[in-house]
């Protein structure tokens, strides 16, 4: 039971993040069970197998409240599927050593990826008249999908930053059309793990703990994705990612304790300033909104 409430927390935590930026689950769950010693391909195969629960209700949550172009989602999801299919039984064929190396570098250039895309870069600007096409979503969604079940998480971090770099959709409808169109992922690369562990080894507390967790986080995500600044949340996630997988590279590769004293201190670092830029940008982009605004509003009463 308290093994289960535990997985079930990481499931409410992961999903939150997920939820609010399109992105993370799988980054943030795989980070917490390789740092409990699960095995790569089980980790993937229970997070992908939790993830076709929480992806269809957040998918559904996200269709309610209007965040989701289902034209985006067919031409990611397909394409999306078959990368996934073909990530799993890449994981599943290699040794487990270097299956955790792999992942852990991985992990620790998503959750990079994710720290410097929302707490220094800007977030792309709309451009409502050009929607992404299938040379654009086909390409993105085999790629994203592969690195997804191959490396326990990376659809979201790949399909969502790169849809919100084109401005060629919604925020909004990025995030929720990057979530619906991962439950097609998640179950592809379920059905391929199953296959190719022919259902040995996977623990199915581990994935009932994930999939309450996430089903009660979704529906509160997809609410909180209007309010909450993704800024803040997506730099302390991407922070929190990079400095347990460091970590866990580290270990691997066993370096110097100095050395190892020092990279921490600056992975850390890196995080602080992070979180303090994303707050900064965030006060100043709202700040931007507000003037434009009231500029709007006094060209009206002028008018």
């Amino acid at each position: 039971m308290p093994s289960l409430l535990l997985f079930g927390l990481a499931g409410f935590l992961a999903q939150l993040v997920d939820g609010s930026l399109g992105m993370a689950f799988g980054v943030t769950a795989t980070t917490a069970l390789l740092a409990i010693g699960v095995a790569p391909a089980l980790a993937s195969a229970a997070i992908h197998l939790a993830e076709v629960g929480t992806t269809l209700i957040s998918g559904v949550s996200h269709w309610r409240f209007g965040n989701v172009d289902w034209r985006t989602v067919g031409l990611l999801a397909v394409p999306g599927g078959i990368g996934a299919a073909v990530g799993a039984y890449a994981l599943v064929s290699v040794s487990t050593e270097f299956a955790s190396v792999w992942i852990a570098a991985l992990l620790t250039l998503l959750g990079l990826y994710v720290l410097v895309r929302f707490a220094f870069l800007r977030l792309g600007t709309l451009v409502a008249n050009r929607r992404p096409g299938a040379k654009f979503l086909g390409p993105l969604g085999l790629v994203a999908g592969f690195v997804d079940a191959s490396g326990g998480g990376g659809w979201g971090p790949l399909a969502t930053t790169t849809l919100l770099s084109s401005g060629r959709l919604h925020p909004r409808k990025v995030i929720g059309s990057v979530n619906a169109a991962e439950f097609i992922v998640a179950l592809s690369a379920s059905v391929s793990f199953l296959f190719a562990l022919s259902g040995s080894g996977v623990d199915f507390t581990i994935v009932l703990g994930l999939l309450l967790g996430g089903v009660i986080a979704a529906p509160v995500a997809a609410w909180l994705v209007r309010f909450l600044p993704p800024r803040v949340l997506g730099a302390a996630a991407g922070g929190l990612i990079v400095l347990t997988n460091t970590d866990k590279l580290l270990s691997e590769f066993g370096t110097a304790r100095s050395l190892n004293i020092a990279i921490h201190v600056a992975v850390a670092a890196l995080w602080i300033i992070a979180v303090v830029s994303a707050v900064r940008a965030t006060r100043a982009e709202r700040a931007k909104a507000e003037k434009t605004e009231e500029g709007e509003l006094a060209l009206a009463a002028e008018g």
